[in-house]
């Protein structure tokens, strides 16, 4: 065979040499025309087929289920079943590979992830990819840069300063070392730490009287902050201190602590919540914002499950609006109120920072201006905005006084959306059934909750209503999203929003299940373990769900990633030209799974009538 054989493609880029080595030798070159069939539907299987130029079109019926192109392969599920379960056609004129049977046989019974990825389904697809993300993470770990890790500001002060006046520094700042200006004797700069004060507190010697040159160290220990982070471990060990200083030649940039470092290799998330919990100001709090978009780019480059990422995103952002909840709101409202989540950041899917979905609900008996609520609201959606939350543009947010209302208020609110089923009522419905209260009294927030489902049980008419939104972003005729994803000439162009293609179905088909059997969780996982032991739904089809959502999910986000590297704004598309072979396999199972997911949902409301 020809030595341009692309090994670097999926599955193939798993095998090892010899493996590689038993391709080559059971490996050919067919040519069929514009419309002729590579494999009808009965037909013995005999070989595997991988594309080297053109596309092919699988065929179930007259309806085209799949399309193949350029390094893709099938059908591995003729090979294991023996006979064809569809057609095959080429879509134009197409040269491919053809690997014989007892090849891949021999390859699928002796590389696991081999076998995965050319025939199993959804999840053991996504298990195969997570196994190498799990090999990815140590390379990052290993390559991870000093500058990456959270460094702390430095302060510097004069040394003759007293210790009185440093330990006020430490206690004023939060910090626990200074650096120290030295003198004829020590030249340069030194650190001082709370060790330094502990032999100073030792020493006998009036505080006010003790300079801080006296017991400083000197002369610095520092690391460039382009080094290894692995190097500044070794560092720390041999020089037994808990800190480094970063510096960029004279420029100092900032201290390197050792439960930092450590902290950077396990779980980047908690040096955040430091950051959070002691930040003095909103601009403290917005330093805080930025790192976790980075924290999200650095576990997801260490190969970290997006469903892990997402919950550690949700409990960092709730630290960080509770947080500006409280530098702005008055003491009284915030303990008579209840600050919410809701959408993706409520259900705990949020992944990089979009719309603002936010509310507050307050006591009835809570006496309190409008205008001066206005304001506060006001500057808490504008602190958002500041931290790196867009506004939302449906304005649902506590700038919105939609959005801030009383309990009885709210629930009559509610009570208008359910009873005068309108688009605009729906969405705002959907919204809030998935909030997650994150500051205040929950309890306010559980009692217009509760309105809810006493509503849902009095009227079970309504549930069609609320279901029927699954269709507010239309689905593509039969077929279209096959053809589009290996769209011939055009496919440079295709971008394909995954929320309304694929996320918000699946969303709002398992919230819609929820609502009917009055399941309070507000994660998609957490409904579909609830909705499998209620018995509405069968267990592979709830792992098929949340398979897809996961991978999508994924999807989602390195589509995202790739934009900010660049300067764009987060659009929520993935380019289609830009995604690998087996990124575009997992995709069209995870549609799929979509497509499956809406027909039950449309036959168990009617929506089809």
């Amino acid at each position: 065979m020809p030595n341009a054989f692309n090994f670097a493609a999926s599955p193939f880029d798993c095998l090892g040499a010899a493996e590689k080595q038993l391709v080559r030798a059971h490996v050919d070159i067919a040519y069929f025309r514009e419309g002729e069939t590579l494999l009808e539907r009965g037909d013995e299987a005999t070989h595997l087929f991988i594309v080297v130029k053109g596309h092919v079109s699988q065929l179930d019926g007259d309806e085209v289920v799949a399309t193949y192109g350029r390094d893709d392969c099938f059908d591995g599920r003729s090979l294991v079943a023996g006979r064809a379960s569809h057609r095959f056609v080429a879509a134009e004129e197409v040269i491919a590979y053809q690997l014989a049977r007892q090849a891949v046989n021999s390859l699928i019974a002796g590389n696991a992830t081999f076998g995965a990825l050319l025939f199993s389904d959804l999840s053991l697809k996504l298990a195969a990819l997570a196994e190498r993300h799990s090999q990815r993470e140590m390379q990052s770990l290993a390559t991870a840069k000093v500058e990456e890790a959270f460094l702390r500001p430095a302060h510097v002060v004069p040394g003759d300063t007293d210790i009185v006046a440093v330990a006020r520094m430490f206690q004023q700042l939060r910090t626990t070392s200074v650096l120290v200006r030295g003198d004829g004797a020590e030249p340069g700069l030194g650190i001082f730490t709370t060790s330094g004060l502990q032999r100073a507190i030792l020493d006998g010697r009036p505080l006010a009287e003790l300079r801080v040159r006296e017991l400083a160290t000197f002369p610095l220990i520092t690391i460039a902050p382009g080094a290894p982070l692995f190097d500044a471990l070794a560092l720390l060990i041999k020089h037994q201190v808990h800190r480094l200083v970063v510096a960029d030649g004279e420029r100092i940039v900032g201290l390197l602590e050792q439960l930092d470092a450590l902290s950077f290799l396990s779980n980047h998330s908690y040096l955040i919540t430091v950051q959070i919990v002691q930040a003095a100001d909103l601009g403290a709090l917005k330093a805080a914002a930025q790192q976790i978009t980075r924290l999200i780019a650095l576990l997801d480059r260490g190969g970290t499950k997006v469903s892990q990422i997402a919950k550690l995103v949700q409990e960092l952002n709730a630290k960080l609006f509770e947080r500006a909840w409280q530098m702005l709101a008055p003491p009284a409202l915030a303990a008579n109120s209840c600050l919410f989540v809701m959408g993706s950041e409520g259900r705990g899917e949020q992944l990089l920072k979009t719309d603002q979905d936010n509310g507050l609900v307050v006591r009835d008996d809570f006496a309190i201006d409008e205008a001066e609520l206005a304001a506060v609201c006001e500057r808490f959606s504008a602190a958002l905005g500041e931290f790196g939350y867009p506004e939302c543009p449906g304005r649902i947010m506590l700038s919105n006084p939609a959005w801030r209302r009383s309990v009885r208020d709210f629930a009559a609110a509610v009570r208008h959306w359910l009873l005068r089923p309108e688009p605009e009522g729906l969405m705002a419905l959907a919204i809030f059934l998935d909030a997650h209260a994150v500051a205040g009294d929950a309890s306010l927030l559980a009692a217009v909750r509760g309105e809810v489902d006493r509503l849902v049980s009095a009227n079970d008419a309504l549930l069609g209503h609320f279901a029927s939104a699954i269709d507010l972003f239309p689905e593509a005729g039969a077929g279209a999203w096959w053809n589009r994803l290996l769209s011939i000439g055009e496919q440079d162009r295709e971008t394909l929003d995954l929320k309304k293609a694929a996320i918000f179905p699946l969303v709002h088909g398992v919230r819609s299940l929820s609502l009917e059997q009055h399941i309070a969780a507000t994660s998609s996982i957490a409904r579909l373990d609830a909705l499998v032991g209620a018995g509405v739904l069968p267990r592979d089809m709830a792992t098929d769900i949340a398979d897809a959502l996961q991978f999508l999910m994924a999807l989602k986000l390195r589509a995202g990633l790739a934009e900010l590297d660049t300067g764009r704004p987060v659009s929520g598309g993935v380019h289609l030209a830009r995604l690998s072979s087996l990124e575009r396999d997992l995709l069209k199972d995870a549609l799929a799974v979509v497509k499956r997911f809406r027909t039950l949902v449309r036959h168990r409301y009617h929506l089809d009538v």
